[in-house]
């Protein structure tokens, strides 16, 4: 099976201390220190530079990562495929979500994957659209949702379209009744939360002609929903994740209509493991049946 420096190196990666990796894996921190100098020795490099908050990883250190996940994961496969041999449903699926998917779709999608698979154990990691591919990237996630457009040389599978609202006071109507346009704009601020602000937000601003100086920046949606109904500014915010959240606002389409295409991304090492194929095909029959002919990944 793989070095355990491999796992000890992944480890400190992830908790970002010796101490707290040390913690996760149930050895001393002097174990941990001695692994990774073991490895640094054997590579014949440095792979992280210690500071007073932790370490991270040097330029040869974010080299290598990828190459020390890959070999993991295909033990992690090796051990899942060996598990279905003897008739054993065990393993493990990591997923990486951004809030709206967090809310919205993982409770039900992990209900009906856990009930399919009550002893694969199920990690979720919430971050932004970019660390989200970057993590899948590495192999530190195994199935990820993003935004297109998607860079890497990884897996992407595109999911929906996902309108994209103003939301307003109560009191405040567009001109037309049914649509914001250049007019309803004017100078008024918008309320953005900086996490999630994403190329296709800002694409709808620039539509506008929303200069940064019109632009304040809110902690999460629901924080953005309050804002907006006290009348400090307009929100802009995608369907999805509109959908959970509660406040005394209303929602217009923009005159020019804009969308973001949600996918799902995935790392060719870890695609045909036997957990990520399930969660993968559990995830596909829940967008089908919720959205139906608006999924765009019809079998």
């Amino acid at each position: 099976m793989a070095n355990f420096s491999y796992q000890v190196f992944a480890e400190v990666v992830a908790q970002r201390t010796f101490a707290q990796a040390a913690q996760t894996l149930n050895v001393t921190p002097s174990a941990v220190s001695h692994s990774i100098s073991q490895l640094e020795n054997d590579l014949g490099f440095p792979l992280f530079i210690r500071n007073r908050t932790g370490v991270e990883l040097t330029p040869d250190g974010q080299t290598i990562l990828p190459i020390i996940q890959a070999i993991l994961n295909t033990e992690d496969r090796l051990r899942q495929e060996a598990d279905k041999i003897t008739g054993l449903n065990a393993g493990r699926i990591r997923l990486g979500a951004f809030s709206s998917v967090s809310t919205n779709w993982l409770p039900t999608i992990i209900q009906q994957f856990k009930h399919l698979y009550p002893n694969v154990d199920v990690e979720v990691m919430q971050a932004g659209f970019n660390e989200i591919v970057e993590q899948v990237r590495v192999g530190s996630i195994d199935i990820g949702f993003s935004l297109l457009p998607v860079a890497d040389n990884l897996i992407v599978e595109p999911l929906i379209e996902d309108p994209i609202y103003c939301v307003t006071p109560l009191t405040f109507q567009p001109q037309n009744q049914h649509s914001i346009t250049d007019v309803d704009i004017g100078r008024r601020r918008f309320i953005l939360q900086k996490t999630d602000y994403d190329r296709d937000t800002k694409g709808a601003l620039d539509r506008y002609h929303v200069s940064e100086n019109s632009l304040s920046y809110s902690l999460d949606d629901q924080s953005i929903l309050s804002m907006v109904e006290s009348g400090l500014g307009l929100g802009i915010l995608p369907e999805l994740a509109l959908q959970k959240l509660v406040g005394s606002v209303n929602t217009f389409p923009f005159s020019e209509p804009f969308q973001r295409t949600l996918c799902m991304v995935l790392n060719p090492t870890t695609e045909k493991s036997p957990s990520v194929a399930g969660m993968r095909t559990v995830i596909q029959a829940y967008l089908s049946a919720r959205y139906g002919s608006r999924y765009l990944h019809q079998a």
